[in-house]
């Protein structure tokens, strides 16, 4: 199971818009979005547990909260390859998907992703960001090693992409959005409301930002 073409087309409009409500010139901007996927890596491979010489737990919501993380500069580096044009976006990561590959060559070697465990593709994923490249046959194994499939993300998407414009919204970029609520950060509160949200709901964008914005509401009123 894939994305469809609706869901893909709908993601890149999403996240188009979200880049350009922080700044309408972002394609031309030409951020470095593969060292924002490098970080992302790192920190979900901090959420797994990598320490050999201490307990660790792995927090498996938090990772995956990750990969949706990565999703959007993913979607973000199409965008900016293709000058912006969505349509040729949507059309190369379509193509890349038909190839269902089973390996990724990265320097002179090649890692078949069955015989990989999730730390070790987390490595992968951070390395090949470092030479300014994504691969989503590793992101799809990613993504089923952490329980998920493309709908699960597609609908986590949604979630955090509306999180995003929320934050925007409430001085995010000026410096003067709360991000911890109630000692816990914003994220952890999206992942309980997603949780018992109707992400069928035609409106689900709008109930979600209204769920947002009524925790935020008493954090701000509290201080």
């Amino acid at each position: 199971m894939t994305l469809t073409e609706t869901q893909l087309a709908s993601m890149l409009e999403l996240q188009d818009s979200m880049n350009s409500k922080v700044n309408p010139d972002w394609v031309s901007a030409n951020n470095n979005l593969y060292r924002a996927i490098h970080v992302e890596g790192v920190e979900a491979i901090e959420h797994h547990g990598w320490k050999w010489w201490k307990k660790q737990e792995c927090d498996m919501a938090q990772l995956r909260m990750e990969l949706v993380d990565i999703w959007h500069f993913i979607l973000s580096a199409a965008i900016q390859n293709k000058h912006g044009n969505l349509a040729l976006a949507k059309m190369e990561m379509l193509a890349e998907f038909t190839l269902h590959q089973k390996s990724v060559h990265f320097e002179n070697q090649y890692y078949v992703l069955a015989q990989m465990n999730l730390l070790d593709k987390l490595d992968l994923l951070v390395g090949l960001a470092t030479s300014r490249r994504t691969n989503l046959a590793l992101f799809e194994s990613l993504l089923l090693d952490c329980g998920m499939n493309w709908m699960e993300l597609f609908k986590q998407y949604v979630g955090k992409n509306v999180l995003n414009v929320f934050r925007q919204d409430h001085g995010y970029k000026a410096g003067t959005y709360v991000k911890i609520w109630d000692g816990r950060e914003d994220n952890e509160h999206l992942l309980e409301i997603l949780g018992v949200a109707d992400l069928d709901a035609d409106d689900v964008r709008d109930a979600l930002y209204q769920s947002l914005k009524a925790r935020y509401i008493v954090v701000v009123q509290g201080q």
